[in-house]
């Protein structure tokens, strides 16, 4: 069987700090997102509204899949 060897403390470190960056850059357009979409909102387009949700929705989506693979990396060490 192929098994994997655990990856050492600076590999995790590594992913890490990568996985927040990218969580990082993730919340700056959320923030654009709520933003414009607040915007848009007051002042009478309520087109934008589902659309930035469902947006809003995959960056959730995204932050909870690295979240559980960061607990999956923390369990395999």
């Amino acid at each position: 069987m192929n098994e994997r060897t655990p990856y050492t403390r600076q590999q995790r470190l590594v992913i890490v700090y990568g996985m927040m960056s990218f969580i990082l850059v993730l919340l700056i357009c959320q923030i654009w997102l709520i933003t414009a979409t607040v915007h848009a909102f007051l002042g009478g387009d309520d087109s934008v509204v589902w659309p930035a949700a469902i947006a809003s929705f995959f960056c959730l989506a995204l932050s909870i899949g690295l979240l559980r693979y960061l607990y999956r990396l923390e369990r395999a060490a």
